[in-house]
């Protein structure tokens, strides 16, 4: 079966800033498609959970705080990248909009809930190493493009 990286609160690991998870509702039909490979580059680069919410600014990812979680971040992200790549991980399904885990949109450094297009920390990598990112809201995309 094809491996496939997914983030850890999709799969309903209690890893969110929050503390809580963004449980996915179809998991079973990934599980029965694909060997899952959790991972939350947060917490493998470091931080806590539960955490302040972070955004990217600039070339930065600061929390709400002011503080800069930058380092933290790559970190997870090449974690999560070498996880990928010692899996053979060529797909991945990330968190939407997550500073660390966001494709194609993330939001905007404000903490107003402004979205603009980007792609966050990990998610930027993967796709630098030639890895498909989808998000939560592609999963039909993402069964799809397996099938192809």
């Amino acid at each position: 079966m094809e491996k496939l990286l997914i983030s850890a609160c999709l799969y309903g690991e209690k890893c969110r800033y929050d503390g809580k998870d963004n449980l996915l509702s179809r998991l079973d039909l990934l599980k029965e498609k694909f060997t899952l490979i959790p991972i939350c580059p947060e917490v493998s680069g470091g931080l806590a959970t539960p955490r302040n919410p972070s955004e990217i600014i600039g070339k930065s990812v600061v929390m709400n705080n002011g503080s800069d979680v930058t380092a933290e971040y790559k970190k997870g992200a090449e974690a999560a990248l070498k996880t990928a790549l010692d899996n053979g991980c060529k797909v991945a399904l990330m968190k939407a909009k997550s500073p660390s885990c966001g494709s194609g949109k993330i939001y905007d450094g404000t903490f107003s809930k402004t979205l603009v297009d980007g792609d966050g920390i990990t998610a930027r990598l993967l796709k630098e190493h030639g890895i498909k990112v989808f998000d939560e809201t592609q999963v039909s995309e993402l069964l799809e493009y397996i099938k192809a």
